[in-house]
C-alpha cells in the first residue's frame, strides 16, 4: 500500500489520545507541539504527564475509554497497553471516518508518526510505513548529523525575503529562477547583502551544481 506524505495541520483542532503511559507520552507531546487541541483518556497516567494536564496543557479524563469519547475527534492515537483496548479505539473510529493510530500495531493504523529532524520550520519526517521504526530513526540520526544547527534562522529570513520576492515580482519563469537562486545563498541582516541585492534587482545567473560539505549549512 502505497502512503501519501503530508504536513498536516492540528492547530485548533480536537484530538484524543487513550492512554496516558510510557507508550503515550512521545504521542502527547508531538501533538501538543503541533498546538492540537488535546483529550487524554486513560485511568492513570505517568507522574509528567498527570503534571502536565494539572499544567492545562491538555485534558485529562481519568477513566476507562467510551466510545463516546470519538464525538467531534478529528484523530485518535490508541496507545494503551493493551492491544484488544488500541483495536477496539481504531475499528470505532474507523466507523466514525475518524483517523486512528494503534502504536505499533502497523495494519490498525491510517497513518504513521515519523522520525523527524527539525530545525525551525524545517521539518524532515521520514517513515518505514512501520516496516522498521528503528531504521527510521537511523535514518534521522545520519540526517540530522548533516545539517548545520544555523539553517532553522537562515530558513526563517529565506522565508521572509520570499515574501518580499513575491509581492515585487510578477508571476512567471524569471521569478522562479529568482526564488531558487535565492534558496542557494547565504543571508545576512545588511542592506549590501549580495541575496537581499539579488531580491531587489531580479537578476539572476545560472551556476552549475556545487558539491555539497559534509554539514549541509544555509545556501547549500
Amino acid at each position: 500500500m502505497s502512503l501519501f506524505p503530508i504536513f498536516l495541520k492540528l492547530a485548533g483542532r480536537h484530538c484524543l489520545v487513550v492512554g496516558a503511559g510510557t507508550v503515550a507520552e512521545s504521542k502527547i507531546s508531538s501533538l501538543l507541539r503541533a498546538e492540537a487541541k488535546l483529550t487524554v483518556v486513560a485511568p492513570e497516567a505517568l507522574p509528567s504527564l498527570a503534571e502536565q494536564a494539572q499544567a492545562g496543557h491538555f485534558q485529562w479524563q481519568q477513566r476507562n475509554f467510551s466510545p463516546s469519547d470519538l464525538d467531534g475527534i478529528f484523530l485518535v492515537v490508541a496507545a494503551t497497553s493493551s492491544p484488544e483496548v488500541n483495536r477496539q479505539v481504531f475499528q470505532l473510529a474507523t466507523e466514525r471516518g475518524v483517523l486512528c493510530n494503534a502504536v505499533d500495531d502497523p495494519p490498525n493504523c491510517d497513518f504513521y508518526f515519523p522520525s523527524v529532524v527539525e530545525r525551525g520550520a524545517l521539518q524532515i519526517a521520514i517513515s518505514t510505513a512501520g516496516e522498521s521504526p528503528a531504521l527510521a530513526q537511523r535514518l534521522r540520526r545520519e540526517i540530522d548529523a548533516q545539517l548545520a544547527p544555523e539553517i532553522g534562522a537562515w530558513l526563517n529570513e529565506l522565508g521572509k525575503l520570499r515574501r518580499e520576492v513575491l509581492q515585487q515580482q510578477e508571476p512567471g519563469e524569471e521569478r522562479r529562477l529568482l526564488l531558487h537562486e535565492l534558496a542557494r545563498l547565504p543571508l545576512c541582516t545588511l542592506p549590501t547583502c549580495p541575496a537581499r541585492q539579488l531580491a531587489c534587482t531580479g537578476e539572476t545567473n545560472q551556476r552549475g551544481n556545487a558539491k555539497h560539505p559534509r554539514k549541509i549549512s544555509p545556501g547549500h
